[in-house]
């Protein structure tokens, strides 16, 4: 009796136990990435950010570029349909004058695939536009809940630039969250700044935290029809909606940040949501070339933006932005996949 008691003791903790989801596996497929939903395995994300495989330096393309040869993602994936690479007052160096110059940006895009194993019908896409979801994503990012009317910077240029045309950020839409984050990089990198910082001294100083602002917001379906985001996915089956997360100011290095998740139904299967997800980001060209007196000091050889942002640094490390926008693009995406999986 005893041995049948412990069998079925043990029959309801397996039954009691919430089943975890299968851990989702990156799959590299180049560029252009060759990712038809019918050849998506199941718990697998089809990534490309641009690079021609796994090994390969992940593609920048400058803006204008981008938004020559790829302008249905410059609309979907800048901060709005019309934004433009910003104007900046600089100081000449030649009489101290100050004069209007534009600012060059860098686009590094990652865009993925991949196939939940639930149907859309129960997705509800709102329970995720809460801080809990976010603060899951990335554990090394610290993320608090604020108000709009907690936002700093309202005078500064690139906050003016990049303010919404339509509506104040974190205003005016239901199921919408603002973020405060705070990033302290990882690793050696703190002290190659700091070193970085006394041999530029006199210059403005680099911080060895990032600090940006971002909204959380869910669109409905009916908003994805209107803005005709199914032309991102390449997917015609109806949307159950997106989830959208615009970083609008960054203290450094990054002009912008926009993630773009489109939930579609399952071209061949009712059971089964198709999610098609882009992590873009847009870093200020003068940061990837200016940097160069970097490279005459052996202990900050690798220290250059260009290898760090690359992930082609001996100074990268971690899993998060530290490790290069590769890897933190990679473990983004992996972690919506999960929370997502797991509802």
């Amino acid at each position: 009796m005893c041995i049948r008691h412990t069998i079925a003791l043990v029959g309801l903790f397996v039954m009691l136990v919430p089943a975890h989801a299968e851990e989702f596996r990156i799959e590299d497929a180049g560029s252009p990435p060759q990712w038809d939903v019918a050849t998506v395995k199941p718990g697998t994300i089809i990534f490309s950010d641009g690079a021609p495989n796994a090994s390969g330096v992940a593609n920048l393309i400058n803006f204008a570029d981008w938004g020559q040869t790829l302008p249905t993602q410059k609309k979907f994936l800048s901060l709005y349909p019309t934004y433009t690479e910003p104007t900046v007052t600089k100081i000449r160096s030649a009489d101290m004058s100050a004069a209007p110059v534009l600012e060059k940006l860098d686009m590094y895009v990652a865009q993925a695939r991949f196939v939940l194993n639930r149907a859309p019908a129960p997705l509800d896409l709102a329970r995720f536009v809460t801080l809990p979801f976010v603060q899951q994503l990335d554990p090394a990012i610290k993320d608090r809940a604020i108000a709009a009317a907690d936002l700093g910077h309202a005078n500064e240029p690139k906050m003016v630039h990049n303010q919404n045309r339509e509506r104040p950020w974190c205003e005016g839409r239901p199921a919408t969250i603002c973020i405060h984050s705070s990033y302290k990089l990882e690793g050696r990198i703190p002290t190659g700044i700091a070193l970085a910082n006394k041999i530029r001294e006199g210059s403005k100083q680099v911080s060895d935290t990032l600090e940006f602002d971002s909204e959380l917001t869910m669109l409905t379906p009916a908003e994805v029809e209107q803005q005709g985001l199914a032309k991102l996915t390449g997917i015609a089956t109806p949307s159950i909606g997106a989830l959208q997360q615009s970083i609008f100011y960054v203290n450094q290095v990054i002009e912008f940040g926009k993630m773009v998740a489109v939930f579609q139904r399952h071209p061949s299967d009712a059971q089964k949501t198709v999610a098609t997800v882009f992590v873009a980001l847009a870093v200020d060209a003068n940061v990837l070339t200016k940097r160069k007196e970097y490279a005459k000091v052996p202990i900050l050889r690798n220290l250059v933006p260009a290898q760090v942002l690359a992930g082609k640094s001996s100074f990268n490390s971690g899993n998060s932005l530290s490790a290069g926008l590769p890897v933190y693009a990679r473990n983004q995406i992996k972690a919506i996949a999960a929370a997502l999986e797991k509802g």
